[in-house]
């Protein structure tokens, strides 16, 4: 998956908000009572208060005819993004690369 380097992606709430509800002129309450979870659930993920979880993909998929990995993927994509601009992030880079090499003495089944 290409993330974008300029920008941070759009949060997969905001998505759903302008290319499923206001698309299809639904509303939160609506959108709420046919997947089973309460309106403040929907409000929270639109707001970007809350991510997709696994369960919340299921139902999404399964009311708008889509797959469950078209919202997890959006939902990486946002994690990945803050996780890479994160202040952890320059530690993490410091860590060094096992070489490949490395990897061929001790498993071929890991190359």
């Amino acid at each position: 998956m290409l993330l974008p380097e300029n920008r941070k992606p759009t949060h997969p709430g905001t998505l759903l908000k302008i290319y499923f509800l206001d698309e299809l002129s639904l509303t939160n309450v609506a959108l709420a009572t046919a997947i089973g979870v309460t309106p403040k659930t929907i409000s929270e993920l639109i707001n970007a208060h809350a991510g997709i979880s696994p369960e919340m993909a299921m139902r999404l998929a399964r009311f708008f005819g889509n797959t469950e990995g078209f919202w997890l993927n959006l939902q990486m994509a946002w994690d990945l993004w803050h996780a890479k601009h994160s202040a952890k992030a320059k530690a993490i880079n410091k860590i060094k690369p096992l070489a490949k090499s490395a990897l061929d003495k001790h498993d071929p089944a890991l190359v």
